[in-house]
Formats: C-alpha cells, sequence, structure tokens
C-alpha cells in the first residue's frame, strides 16, 4: 500500500478517474491539518450567483401547490420578496462554522484490481492519528458513506462520484484521536439501501468465505475487509440491519449501537429516526474497544438530543456469562424464508451460553412479526423525504449540515437520477405517491407505532437481560448475475431483514456475533439489549466467543 510522502505546505493532487481537483493544505507539525475541497464539476455543482426567481420558476411551483395566481399576482409576489433574498446573499459573506480536521494525511488512491481482491476497498489512504491512545495500532477501515476530508466518497453510487468531503465525520476525528489509523474507505452499497452487496456501482462485494456469494449489505466492504484480515475493525452503517447483515454473511461481530450512542455527524443520512453507526471488527472485545473510542454526545447531531449515556464497554467484558438472563424470542424463528440449520444452530448456540452459566428461556413478542410493516412505513417514506428529496439532509433540525454534500448530491441527482439503483428508484416511487396521496399518514402512524413496538420488546427485557434470534433467517446468498431481472435484483437486497430492521425502528442495542459454520458458510445470532446497556450486549458476544 502506498504510504505518505512529505507534505509541503500546500499538495494538489487530482481524485482518480473523477478528475476532481482538490488540494489539502498542511500546517507544519502534527494535527492541524485543513483539508479544503475546490468546485467539483461545472455541469453540477459551478459557482452560481443567488438570482432572483423568474416568473416561469413560481409559475411552475405555485401549481405544484395548487395555487391559483395570476401574471400579476406573480410579478408582486416577486417583487415581495427582495428583502428577503437579501437576507440569501448576506449569508453567503459569511463564513460557515465546520467540522475539525486535525490530522495529516495522503490523497491516497483507488486500488486495482489484483490488490482488491473481494472488491471491498473504494479508496486506499493511509491517515495516521495520535501517537497514543486505545486505538493505537489498529487500522480502521471507513464506510464509504462517513466523510472523511480529502478523501473521495461515493456512497456505493456513481451520483456522487467525483465529490470529495472538506470534513472529517465526527466519528473519524474520534477514531484518529484514539491513535487508530485509517487506512481506507470499504465499498458500501447504492445510497446504502441494499441488505445485499450486489447493488454498488463499483460492483459486487465478494463474500470472503465463497466469492459467488454476496456479503451482505450495506456495509459490505466493511465486514469483508475485517474477516479478510485486510483491517482490524471498520466502521458500518445500519438503517435497517447494514451493520449486522454483511457481519452475519462474512462471520464477523457487528455491533448496531443505541439509537443516539453514536454521533452521526458528517454521515451521509438515510432516515433520521433510523440512522445509526457503529463498529464491525472479528471479536466483540474489538467492537468494544472501537464503541468506547467514538460513543458518546457531540453536541452537533439532532439523534442525541434525548441524551446519552456511556459505559466503560471494555471493562464490562468478564469473559463468562455468569448471571446473565437469556430470552430465546419465539417469533424471531420459523419466518416463511428461514433455513432450518440456521434456526437450529442459534438455538443450540443460545444454549451454550446456558451451559456457561446463563439462564436460557424462551420469550415470546408477537409484534415482532409486524416490525417489518412499521419500518417499511418509515423507511420508504422517510428515505423518500429526507436521502432524496430532502438531499440527505432535509431541514427542521438542529445540528451540523454538510453543505458540501447538499450542493454536490442534490444537484447531481437531478441530472443523473437514472443512475440510482433499483431499490432506490422504487423507494422514489412508492414514497412518493404515498406522500402525495396519503399525505404523509401511514408514516406517521408508523412512527406512533414505534412507541408500542419498543414498549414490546422493553417489557419482554424486564424479565430477561438479552433477546436472542437468529441475525438473518438464511446465509449468505449468491450474487444476482448480471442480467438478473428487477425482481431478483430487488429480492436479494431486502429478502434478509426481517429480524434485523425492528431494531433501528425500536433504537435497541444489537450485535449478531458468529454462532457457528454451516455448509461452509457463517451463521449470526442477534443478541439485543435494553437501551443504553451496549456494553451488556457486548459482554455476552464476548463470553460466546470465548466458549469457542
Amino acid at each position: 500500500m502506498k504510504r505518505p510522502g512529505t507534505y509541503s505546505r500546500r499538495q494538489f493532487f487530482q481524485v482518480g478517474a473523477a478528475g476532481v481537483a482538490a488540494s489539502v493544505v498542511t500546517a507544519s507539525g502534527r494535527g492541524e491539518a485543513l483539508a479544503r475541497v475546490q468546485s467539483p464539476p461545472p455541469a453540477i455543482t459551478a459557482p452560481r450567483v443567488l438570482r432572483k426567481p423568474p416568473l416561469g420558476e413560481l409559475q411552475r411551483i405555485a401549481q405544484s401547490y395548487n395555487l391559483e395566481l395570476s401574471p400579476e399576482d406573480l410579478v408582486s409576489f416577486r417583487n415581495l420578496m427582495d428583502g428577503v433574498l437579501a437576507s440569501y446573499r448576506r449569508l453567503d459573506q459569511f463564513a460557515e462554522p465546520t467540522l475539525p480536521v486535525k490530522y495529516r494525511r495522503d490523497p491516497g488512491y483507488r486500488p486495482s484490481a489484483d490488490e482488491n481482491r473481494l472488491n471491498a476497498w473504494y479508496w486506499r489512504c493511509a491517515i495516521k492519528g495520535a501517537s497514543s491512545g486505545p486505538l493505537a495500532g489498529k487500522k480502521v477501515a471507513i464506510k464509504d458513506n462517513v466523510c472523511v476530508a480529502g478523501i473521495p466518497m461515493m456512497n456505493g453510487s456513481n451520483v456522487l462520484e467525483g465529490y470529495v468531503p472538506d470534513v472529517d465525520a465526527t466519528i473519524v476525528t474520534r477514531i484518529l484521536d484514539a491513535g487508530g489509523e485509517i487506512v481506507g474507505k470499504a465499498v458500501c452499497e447504492h445510497l446504502c439501501f441494499s441488505g445485499g452487496s450486489h447493488t454498488s456501482d463499483t460492483g459486487p462485494v465478494l463474500n470472503p468465505h465463497d466469492p459467488k456469494r454476496s456479503a451482505g449489505g450495506s456495509s459490505s466492504g466493511s465486514a469483508a475487509l475485517v474477516v479478510a484480515g485486510e483491517c482490524d475493525m471498520a466502521m458500518g452503517g445500519d438503517q435497517g440491519g447494514s451493520i449486522r447483515i454483511p457481519s452475519a454473511f462474512c462471520g464477523a461481530v457487528g455491533h448496531k449501537p443505541t439509537y443516539g450512542l453514536v454521533p452521526y455527524t458528517g454521515v451521509f443520512p438515510i432516515e433520521l429516526t433510523l440512522d445509526h453507526t457503529g463498529p464491525i471488527a472479528r471479536t466483540a472485545a474489538d467492537c468494544a474497544l472501537l464503541l468506547e473510542a467514538i460513543a458518546g454526545p457531540d453536541g452537533l447531531d439532532p439523534r442525541q438530543s434525548g441524551g446519552v449515556r456511556t459505559e466503560p464497554y471494555t471493562r464490562m467484558l468478564t469473559g463468562d456469562a455468569r448471571g446473565l438472563r437469556l430470552g430465546i424470542v419465539r417469533e424471531g424463528f420459523g419466518w416463511p424464508n428461514s433455513e432450518p440449520d440456521v434456526d437450529r444452530m442459534v438455538r443450540d448456540a443460545a444454549q451454550r451460553l446456558g451451559r456457561a452459566g446463563a439462564e436460557v428461556t424462551e420469550v415470546s413478542v408477537p409484534l415482532h412479526r409486524d416490525g417489518i410493516h412499521i419500518w417499511n412505513a418509515i423507511a420508504v417514506e422517510g428515505a423518500t423525504m429526507l436521502m432524496v428529496a430532502g438531499n440527505s439532509m432535509g431541514t427542521n433540525w438542529k445540528g451540523h449540515y454538510t453543505t458540501s454534500l447538499l450542493d454536490f448530491y442534490g444537484r447531481s441527482r437531478r441530472v443523473r437520477g437514472n443512475d440510482l439503483s433499483e431499490t432506490v428508484k422504487l423507494v422514489i416511487l412508492l414514497g412518493q405517491y404515498m406522500q402525495d396521496n396519503y399525505q404523509g399518514r401511514y408514516y406517521a402512524k408508523a412512527q406512533n407505532l414505534a412507541r408500542v413496538l419498543r414498549a414490546a420488546y422493553d417489557e419482554a427485557l424486564q424479565s430477561v437481560d438479552l433477546l436472542v434470534m437468529p441475525t438473518l433467517p438464511m446465509k449468505a446468498t449468491l450474487i444476482p448475475p448480471p442480467n438478473a431481472s428487477r425482481e431478483e435484483y430487488v429480492a436479494r437486497a431486502l429478502e434478509m431483514i426481517t429480524n434485523t430492521c425492528p431494531f433501528d425502528v425500536t433504537g435497541h442495542p444489537a450485535v449478531t456475533v458468529p454462532a457457528g459454520m454451516s455448509a461452509g458458510l457463517p451463521v449470526g445470532m442477534m443478541l439485543l439489549g435494553r437501551h443504553w446497556e451496549d456494553g451488556t450486549v457486548l459482554r455476552a458476544a464476548d463470553a460466546f466467543q470465548r466458549l469457542n
């Protein structure tokens, strides 16, 4: 892998095939590096002078809102806009607050096929953090929906190709502050809306156990690289299972933290109430180590507005399961697409924890079977409004907005709509239809029912410490061929989320840990705990790994 050379005061470089000029401005000494990105291709984000709206555009807007305005009305309203437009022009004269970029970095490079055998790296780089800290010596891959200043970010989609962030996400700064080294961006699925690993525009990510099979998504590259030993740990994201799905398919440990525990600032969102980011590693101990470095409020993420409670996660790993009460959730087994060996292996794994000192019982949460339905309404309409119509960030929340991302993606998606994946097109068509014809009623009802769903799990967690079920109903599936039908493409992307997605709705912490191998493929066991008790979840996963 290429290593950074000597840094001059100003170093210019070209960003791969995208040909986007960017500059990395560095100060002498360790730390204090600033990345500044020049304008991307003029067709998409050329600087513009704020213009007064033409009458034709005002007429179009009026018609879209069913306003009956005469030409004279439009002229009148247009003249009334002068005072407000002066405020917009004044905003252009301010420098906005931004996120810190503290550590030197080399521009990195797009790896060739011969050094990217799983097609799991999007970009390679070497960003060294502090000289000491809990992550010292750890090589960390960052999911490619996370902003790393000066390093290209594609988020699995040609629509974003050419975008180079000018900020470091909070989790990036925290990893570097803890002494970790960021060694590259891991491929993720197209705008992260897939549980399969076949939807990224850079091509399928291959399962490290069988290259004909899916690595799972959307954090496909993160899990594959961890299992292949190409990094020590990785960051993933999870809105419907996207940390846990690839971890289960590949045989890693993947932890979806309690909602809001890890700040999402500087990460490309899908749906504000579903967004999670968290660690993937080969061991629960390493997941706990990474979580300890990245957890806690940053004052910039609205997902943390209700308060955050952290724990000393590494110190909570006792190495045994004594005293833990596990409840095997009956409704997490026996789905129509469940594979018998998966169900059997997860039940056996839970009993092994029982023989190691845990108390194992069976519990029932009937509403679990409806979690997918609640999630569908929130994800489809919410993603349409935020991820698409809202240009990834929308409005009406306090926190840090990554304006360079809003600008680039917002313009690009309008001229490259045909390049969106089949899963995203499906979401747009249905989500906008539901909003236009049912005024958001079903989204609202699903959000109200989310409280009922959370209460159902919380009730079960009064009698046990952890809930147990298969992470996924099946083992890794075959990657669809290039000529697969749209129906097969979408099915392989969304068929596996029935057990994972409810906990993105309710925000409970959830970890997948390898339960064993069947037919040469990993099977994942999912452990779920009470809000803010991530340490208990990771303790159980660590105890199980120590049994093997």
